[in-house]
């Protein structure tokens, strides 16, 4: 099954998901075809097993910097190993990425298990603001859903389709920052209360 499975990563990556058959997919683990069936009814059943070795990669990667976060590092300083995850997860293997994630609907439960994994992200990272914000009228679980997402949605969008010249470390640096600037926006300064939504990202960068 494994090598089955490790074919199919391969196949997907290079041709998509349109162009993968499990007849390509036999060949290329070098098993019969009706080998592969033993364990697959079609290429769909493929991409969910792959989906979920996927969700169960990512969680392991995402583990050690979750962990810090759990207990009571500051979100600061685990932001950009975070990010430098999720890009290196991402530009592992970008078209097999495009193929599980946007090229064929997952099943209801698998979705569910992402979002569960998101919702616990969402915890630790409201958790951890909370900490970092110390004594404060704002509440962090909105922000930490936003900043959850444009993570995830950034490091989708610009790792699997890259702008020309731009590489993985400069998007995880990019995104980093500007995640930064928005929990800024949210951090009580000095002077005051927190920068008002009316003053926007000027009033964050400014400070």
């Amino acid at each position: 099954m494994q090598a089955v499975l490790e074919a199919a990563a391969q196949v997907f990556e290079h041709h998509g998901y349109g162009a993968a058959t499990t007849n390509r997919i036999a060949e290329r683990a070098g098993v019969s075809i009706g080998s592969l069936y033993q364990y697959f009814p079609n290429k769909d059943a493929i991409l969910v097993a792959l989906a979920r070795q996927h969700i169960a990669d990512s969680t392991a990667m995402l583990q050690p910097h979750l962990q810090r976060l759990g207990s009571s590092a500051r979100w600061d300083d685990v932001l950009p190993d975070i990010v430098d995850a999720m890009v290196a997860m991402h530009a592992l293997a970008p078209g097999l990425h495009r193929a599980l994630f946007e090229e064929t609907p997952l099943p209801s439960t698998l979705r569910a298990e992402l979002d569960r994994l998101e919702d616990r992200l969402v915890d630790l990272t409201a958790n951890a603001l909370a900490a970092d914000l110390g004594p404060s009228p704002v509440e962090t679980r909105l922000p930490a859903r936003i900043v959850v997402s444009a993570i995830e949605g950034l490091t989708h969008r610009l790792v699997l389709r890259p702008p020309p010249d731009v590489t993985p470390e400069e998007i995880a640096r990019e995104i980093t920052d500007l995640v930064r600037i928005y929990i800024q926006k949210h951090t009580p300064s000095a002077n005051g209360p927190p920068t008002s939504p009316a003053n926007g990202f000027s009033g964050a960068v400014a400070s």
